[in-house]
């Protein structure tokens, strides 16, 4: 169906909302989640409702085991769970996707368990939460799920830029995708959350290579550089992905301030939408 396809929306459910609250207040970071009851946390129905209202085909949700060591600080304690994606991917078809967010630290059990979920009918992408392993995107690591994904026909997502929580930056710097990018051409890439500080190395890697996409989850389009903004109304119009990573931006959120960027109807359907099915090829499969 046509309409936004958000390809990083975490977990939305109302029992979210204290872990989230938990994870900020620990670390005392300066990020703001979405109070506004109709941008905000939801249960399935009102979700649904709430996209239909504002033209959202599909949210993707990154979705993991939680380990039983994870803090409320640690990212997998609130991503969607296995069987949450596929419960909602069931009752709601072509609504809910899901990203495998993968650990590194595993090896090849790891790997394992990463092609696994992408047996299921859910998942439609890898993903990778950059920040909570300190590893660049050309650490050794990662080469097996490089090339799981491109086997698959599948594109891994992974944050890009400074971390948003207390964990490393340095390893979101967006010219480490540049060797695996080389090594892997049928791999395809989204460098998400804009690559900020390191726009311009995120719009390089974007720029140079037709497997890497730019994605803007976490910063609405009011907070998108002069730089992105040129970029996706130009040389990257076709390269660009609109996310959200709710609940730090919110679907009525992001599209008030898309509005307020004026963009014509064929360049708003390309953020929105027509680069997003360029890239997640498993969510129009029969």
């Amino acid at each position: 169906m046509k309409g936004w396809i958000d390809y990083w929306c975490n977990a939305f459910t109302p029992d979210r909302r204290e872990l989230w609250s938990a994870s900020v207040q620990r670390q005392r970071v300066p990020l703001k989640v979405r109070v506004d009851p109709e941008d905000s946390f939801a249960e399935p129905e009102a979700m649904v409702a709430r996209m239909d209202e504002l033209g959202v085909a599909t949210l993707v949700l990154p979705t993991c085991e939680c380990p039983p060591h994870a803090e409320p600080t640690d990212y997998e304690a609130f991503a969607a769970r296995p069987e949450e994606t596929l419960a909602l991917a069931k009752r709601f078809p072509g609504r809910f996707a899901g990203a495998w967010s993968l650990d590194p630290s595993h090896g090849m059990a790891g790997v394992r368990r990463a092609e696994r979920a992408l047996a299921e009918p859910w998942a439609v992408a890898l993903h990778v939460h950059t920040h909570s392993w300190d590893r660049p995107f050309d650490c050794a690591d990662y080469y097996p799920y490089y090339a799981l994904a491109a086997e698959h026909g599948v594109p891994v997502v992974m944050q890009a830029g400074s971390s948003g929580g207390l964990m490393p930056s340095a390893c979101g710097r967006p010219i480490g995708i540049d060797r695996p990018a080389l090594y892997f051409p049928d791999l395809v890439c989204v460098l998400s959350h804009t690559g900020w500080p390191w726009v311009d190395e995120a719009l390089a890697m974007a720029l140079k290579f037709p497997n890497v996409y730019l994605g803007t989850a976490t910063y609405p389009p009011g907070r998108w550089p002069a730089a992105l903004v040129d970029f996706a109304r130009g040389a990257g119009r076709r390269k660009l992905l609109a996310g959200t990573g709710f609940p730090i931006v919110g679907h009525r959120h992001a599209l008030a301030q898309l509005e307020a960027l004026e963009p014509d109807a064929a360049l708003r359907e390309r953020w929105l939408g027509g680069n997003a099915r360029s890239v997640f090829h498993r969510l129009f499969e029969e």
